[in-house]
């Protein structure tokens, strides 16, 4: 018998605020946090433009051990999970410690921490680095650190898919309380690329805007980077039941496609096929979905396609379809952008609060879906997907429900 799978603590830090009640607050405003960055030689770059985790100092938060292991995206990750635990109300000892576990998503790892050591190296000449730069740097440090920090002797690792990593994690998870592999998965993603390296290296990509993240618009001009994380405290339903814990919402399917076709150009077919293998996973029918946060990086190829994809799959159901991005108001984040995403589906199905499409200014009739332009809306969300496609061809969509 398969279990239910409910989620019953969150946590962020992004560039909308430093917690949940800030980040939905800002959302239900349409307040984009999308400004000039302030890193060094930003002089250097073409891409002067991101979504910032301001107002941030590391040494509030981590003593100087600490931060000789932590590179930035682990400091978010720690963050993000401490306020997560603290709402779910977890302590993990004996049978619980061994049953839980931390599967975390991230593309860059400790991109900071690389930028860092690299220049010291390369550019001041130094022959030796500190110690721990391997630990530091590695995809699987923010997980490890998790682990350690709250006794979770279950299953842990990282996975590393590029946009779609952090709905690739929550959805093992998901697979692993489902059938009974654990009773408790902490989850999400985490992301710190705002750096010289890692904008330089998008840039070359030459899909970044240079004013702001204008999703499913015909002015489109690019995305724009974030940072942050977003964690999240899965769990048995029943488990969580019998200890009277409050829960945000259920996690009712979770699927996982291949385009299989190009490394960095989307698939109409393989994102349809993640979309209706969550419905399928889930028990849903289009019609039960009114929300969904969309992929919708604001590329002329990604949100064409997505929009493509959901008419498609949705028929005449996608007429009375909600769907927004709101990488338009954090950015997007990268490994981290489906987990902050999730924040925006939890707020739709608890808050019947619908995270507007910031920055919108004109149809694109290849795009002419309700994208909640710019204001948000109050509705009533009982089931709702989220999506996160890829480069790589990777999509991984979640289904949630109200409980």
């Amino acid at each position: 018998m398969t279990r239910r799978v409910v989620i019953t603590g969150a946590g962020t830090i992004n560039a909308l605020g430093h917690d949940v009640p800030s980040t939905l607050a800002a959302m239900r405003e349409g307040r984009s946090a999308i400004g000039e960055l302030d890193i060094r030689d930003v002089d250097r770059l073409t891409i002067r433009i991101g979504a910032q985790v301001k107002n941030y100092t590391e040494g509030a938060h981590f003593n100087r051990q600490q931060i000789a292991l932590y590179d930035r995206y682990t400091q978010f990750a720690l963050l993000a999970a401490g306020q997560a635990l603290a709402q779910a109300g977890l302590t993990f000892q004996g049978k619980l410690a061994a049953r839980s576990g931390v599967i975390l998503g991230t593309s860059g790892g400790g991109l900071n921490t690389q930028d860092e050591n690299y220049r010291a190296v390369y550019e001041g000449g130094k022959n030796r680095v500190h110690p721990f730069v391997v630990p530091k740097l590695m995809n699987n440090a923010a997980a490890a650190h998790l682990s350690m920090e709250y006794n979770l002797k279950g299953p842990s690792f990282t996975v590393a898919t590029a946009c779609a990593s952090s709905n690739h994690a929550i959805g093992q998870a998901f697979h692993f309380v489902k059938s009974g592999m654990a009773d408790v998965m902490v989850t999400g993603g985490a992301e710190a690329m705002l750096c010289f390296g890692g904008v330089k290296a998008w840039e070359g990509l030459r899909v970044m805007s240079r004013d702001t993240c204008r999703p499913f618009c015909a002015t489109r001009s690019g995305m724009v980077q974030g940072e942050g994380a977003g964690i999240f405290v899965l769990e048995d339903y029943d488990h969580a039941r019998a200890r009277g814990a409050e829960i945000l919402a259920e996690v009712a399917g979770a699927a996982m496609t291949s385009d299989a076709s190009d490394i960095v150009m989307p698939s109409r077919q393989g994102a349809e096929r993640a979309m209706a293998g969550a419905l399928q996973q889930a028990g849903l029918n289009t019609g039960d979905i009114s929300y969904i946060n969309a992929h919708g990086t604001g590329t002329a190829a990604n949100d064409k396609i997505e929009s493509a994809a959901v008419a498609h799959i949705f028929g005449a159901d996608a007429d009375r379809l909600a769907i927004s991005s709101t990488k338009s108001m954090h950015g997007h984040c990268i490994g981290a952008t489906g987990a902050i995403e999730l924040l925006a589906c939890i707020m739709a199905l608890r808050d019947h609060v619908i995270a507007p499409t910031a920055n919108w200014q004109e149809l694109d009739p290849e795009c002419s879906l309700d994208i909640v332009p710019n204001v948000a809306r109050d509705a009533t969300v009982t089931a709702c997907l989220s999506n996160a496609f890829a480069f790589g061809g990777m999509n991984a969509v979640l289904a949630l429900k109200a409980v």
